[in-house]
This record gives structure tokens, sequence and C-alpha cells, in this order.
């Protein structure tokens, strides 16, 4: 199977540990060459759905499809896939280099070819002065760039990720990030990524789905799921979300219980029902008229922004940000205000 033209497909793919249904009837397409993120807290189900693409959890139900394909049933190895492990599980008794060509041996490779091929992908992430090394003589990062070119050497239609950043930290985790989508990029095979981490989903990934209990909540590029979410579960899990309760009115506007009414040009229907208003905290600010009346609570300083907290009439608590330090007292009353069209509507159940 080519790369560039092979997409996966999950058609009610259902995994059981027991009476736990990790995964619930799932249906999910997946385009050729996209680099596709599984986003959600622990337990969620986001790795059992990569270990089922994987062949390392038997489905209970439903079909995978690779390339248009079944492959359900197939063995990991049979598979048109490669697996990057959280902890790499490269093999300490081997080179770098030998840990590269693991796979290449065990289908039998010619060994110019080998020698060629590990050559080309260590030198795609960087790794070609340390081939001789141990597992054990690199740092975590220079692991991860071996299981990804160990993965990669391969060739394989679908590349598969399962938290390979999360035991770096931060600023080797952003580093590597970019690297990753940039060799994904370069090689053009369709990647499932896992993580837990936000801003990982949002920069890296083409499309996101983000999960909860087992189901897809919403599915989507990263800015329609930060600015668009379909859910509570999606506004409250991506990024800081202001929710505020009200009802939908006639003409598409939304009636505030926290005593203000907002004109939205997407106001869903039917007109009456509760709703919720997400606001993200870097649209709304502190204002000397309009807006909603509050009090001020609290200012955290948290180095590039100060975070403000404010209390509304009807006793919700909304989050802002600025750069500049109010000059508020705890109590004292303020202003809130907010960028309307940034506004997005959202069932309140």
């Amino acid at each position: 199977m080519s790369p560039s033209q092979t997409g996966v497909e999950l058609r009610s793919l259902v995994c059981r540990y027991g009476a736990v249904e990790a995964v619930r009837s799932m249906n999910l397409a997946i385009a050729p060459g996209e680099f596709f993120t599984l986003l959600g807290p622990s337990g969620c189900g986001k790795s059992t759905t990569l270990q089922a693409i994987g062949g390392f959890a038997p489905p209970s139900g439903g079909r995978i499809l690779v390339g248009g394909e079944d492959i359900t049933h197939l063995p990991p190895a049979r598979r048109p896939t490669n697996y990057v492990f959280q902890n790499y599980a490269l093999f300490p008794h081997m080179s770098v280099a030998e840990n590269v060509e693991y796979g290449l041996k065990r289908r039998k490779v010619p060994a110019a070819e080998r020698r060629a091929r590990v050559s080309a992908e260590l030198r795609r992430v960087g790794m070609q002065d340390f081939a001789a090394r141990r597992p054990a003589q690199l740092s975590g990062g220079q692991q991860q760039r071996v299981a990804l070119a160990r993965a990669l050497v391969n060739r394989p239609a679908v590349l598969l990720l399962d938290e390979p950043l999360s035991a770096l930290d931060f600023l080797m985790r952003k580093q590597l990030r970019e690297e990753l989508k940039a060799i994904q990029r370069d090689v053009g095979t369709t990647t499932v990524f896992v993580t837990h981490d936000q801003s990982e989903a949002l920069s890296m990934s083409d499309r996101i789905a983000v999960m909860n209990a087992g189901r897809i909540e919403q599915i989507g590029t990263p800015d329609e799921i930060y600015e668009r979410p379909q859910t509570r579960f999606v506004a409250e899990f991506i990024g800081s979300a202001n929710l505020l309760p009200g009802r939908i009115a006639d003409g598409g506007s939304i009636v505030l219980d926290a005593g203000t009414t907002v004109r939205l040009a997407d106001a869903p229907a039917p007109e009456g029902s509760r709703c919720l208003l997400m606001v993200r905290p870097e649209h709304m600010r502190l204002a000397e008229a309009g807006g909603l009346a509050a009090t001020f609570a609290k200012c955290t300083y948290v180095g590039d922004h100060h975070e403000i907290s404010a209390t509304l009439a009807d006793g919700g608590t909304v989050t802002l940000r600025q750069q500049a330090r109010p000059a508020l007292d705890p109590g004292a009353p303020c202003r809130i205000a907010f960028d309307e069209t940034k506004a997005h509507v959202i069932p309140a159940s």
C-alpha cells in the first residue's frame, strides 16, 4: 500500500475488557496522508482505539480498514502499520542502527538495501552520528527519534504514535513535536497520534477527535474544536472556557442569566431553550461601561499575562486575561465585556 493513498476507517468499532466497554461503536474515517489525533483524558479509550488499529487490542465488534482492505483480524506483524510505543520499546542490547534495522531483517530485506534505508532514516531524524550507541547512552529525546526512525524505515502505510512525547520535559516536547510534524509532512504517511495534551493536539493535527468515555464527542480541525465546540465537555476540556448560562430568545438573541442580551448570527433554535454561551478568556476584558456587572475577585500573574477572576450577578465566575495588572482590590465592582463575534453557543446539557 502506498502511504500517500492509504486512509483508515473504523466501522462500529467496539472494544471491551470484560464488562467494561472501552470503545463504544466508533465510526471514524481518516484521510490518506492526514495527521489525525485522538485526544482525551485518561481512560477515555484513545489508546485502546490505537491498539485496535495496530492489532494489539482485538476488537469485540466492528471492522478496521486500511486502504480499503479489512485488517480487523490480522496479527500486528501482517498489518501495514507501525506502532511507536510511549516508552519507545528499544532493544537495550542493540545499537541505534541495529534497532532501526531490526524490522528490515525480519522482512528479509537485502543487506545493501537495509544499510541504505537505515542510514537515510537516521539522517532524517538527525541521529546519524549516534548509530553505534546503545539506547542507555541516549537522552529521552534521542530515544524518541530512534523509535520514530525504526517505524519509518519499514515504510508503513499508517504510523501509530501512542503519546510518544509524554515522558519528555516541556522544552524537549515543544521541539520534538515541531520536528515530528515536519517529518510526517515530508514522508506523507497517514499518522494517528494519541495524546492527552491539548497544545500538542492543536499545534500538530490536521484534524482531532475529542474522546470521552469511549465515544467521540467531536471531530474537527484544531480551530473548529477550539472556537466552535459542540458540547460542554469539549469546551471545558480544550483550553479554558467561560460558560455563561442563558436561553434562546426571538431573532437569534441569547438572554444571559447574568443580566444582558447578546445577538449572535449562529444562535440555534428552538426559541426558549436553555443554552450556554462560551467565551474564551482571551476574548473577555475589563470595561468602564457596558457588558456584565461583576465583582472583582483576584488577579494572578502567570508570566506572559495576568489571569483575572470575577463573580457575575448570577453567582457565576468568569476568567479573563490581560497584560497589565488592574488597579482593583478584591470585592471592588467592575464590568466585564467580551467580543460577541468570538462567542459560541452550545447546548446546556
